[in-house]
């Protein structure tokens, strides 16, 4: 079995002093950190399956930090980002954590609190980043469903019995349990409970 590499600091900011600066204070403290001139560049280069926390300025060339925000968002990118930047004020900070940013640095920032906020944000990554990897599995495991086969999940995960199920898709009680029983096989569940606990633990549409 893999065993999964460190997270990563993902620096993305179009000043070269700025970035490579940043890469040495947290070399001093055993992080490893991957740098990008621009949000194109990161979003093409970043390992999405890697655990990674983004550190990112607002104002760049091409995407801005909240456009890459937002696109991360879109991808579901789950690493927390760290928005660090010289022409930050009251309304852009709160623009950022409206947006999802874990917290808002303004240039020149003060050493150990950057090292601070990335140490919490990278344990912060390594969980979501399991969660959503797990997340992930639980839907490609719905989505090998037939629509029917859904439609029968679906209502087990409102609760409802093989007969109320019977009732309300206007079948027999018999062919329930047949869609029940290749659900719990096609997703390869331990039971149907436990594919119901996931699918809600982990908010999987069905």
């Amino acid at each position: 079995m893999t065993t999964p590499s460190a997270p990563v600091v993902h620096i993305v900011d179009d000043d070269e002093a700025h970035r490579q600066s940043l890469v040495f204070l947290l070399q001093t403290v055993g992080v490893r950190a991957l740098t990008y001139p621009d949000a194109t560049g990161f979003l093409s280069e970043c390992d999405p399956a890697e655990p990674g926390v983004v550190i990112v300025d607002v104002r760049m060339p091409g995407l801005s930090g909240f456009q890459l925000q937002e696109e991360l968002s879109e991808r579901e990118y789950p690493a927390p980002v760290i928005f660090c930047s010289a022409h930050g004020d009251i309304p852009m900070s709160v623009r950022a954590m409206r947006l999802g940013a874990v917290d808002f640095l303004e240039k020149p920032y003060e050493p150990q609190r950057m090292l601070d906020v990335v140490q919490d944000q990278l344990r912060e990554a390594e969980q979501s980043f399991a969660a959503h990897a797990e997340r992930l599995r639980v839907r490609e495991r719905v989505e090998c469903l037939t629509p029917r086969e859904r439609e029968v999940l679906r209502l087990v995960v409102e609760g409802l019995s093989s007969q109320l199920i019977a009732r309300e898709l206007g079948t027999s009680v018999k062919t329930v349990d047949v869609h029940r029983a290749r659900i719990k096989a096609k997703t390869e569940a331990e039971s149907m409970g436990t594919l119901v606990r996931d699918v809600l633990q982990h908010s999987v549409s069905v």
